[in-house]
């Protein structure tokens, strides 16, 4: 699927969701929409490959499971019934 049909199908599904708000909430949304618009900042890449590489760590992938694993801690306690 196209990144333009994925958002086509999100403003799709936002109207389905929003169509049924009062007038007044539907203005409101309108101007923080158009507000939003008015931002200096802008997001460069939306997706989601824009994120490979962002971590950048001195250990090894191995290394990296190994402490996340030792790091886990399970708690198994039950009620008396």
């Amino acid at each position: 699927m196209k990144v333009i049909d994925v958002q086509v199908h999100l403003v799709r599904s936002y109207f389905e969701f929003l169509k049924n708000l009062s007038s007044e909430n539907k203005l409101e949304l309108i101007a923080k929409l158009k507000n939003s618009m008015k931002s200096t900042t802008r997001v460069k890449n939306g997706s989601l490959t824009s994120l490979y590489g962002a971590f950048e760590s001195k250990e090894s992938a191995d290394e990296i499971i190994l402490n996340l694993r030792q790091a886990r801690t399970f708690q198994q306690t039950r009620e008396q019934l």
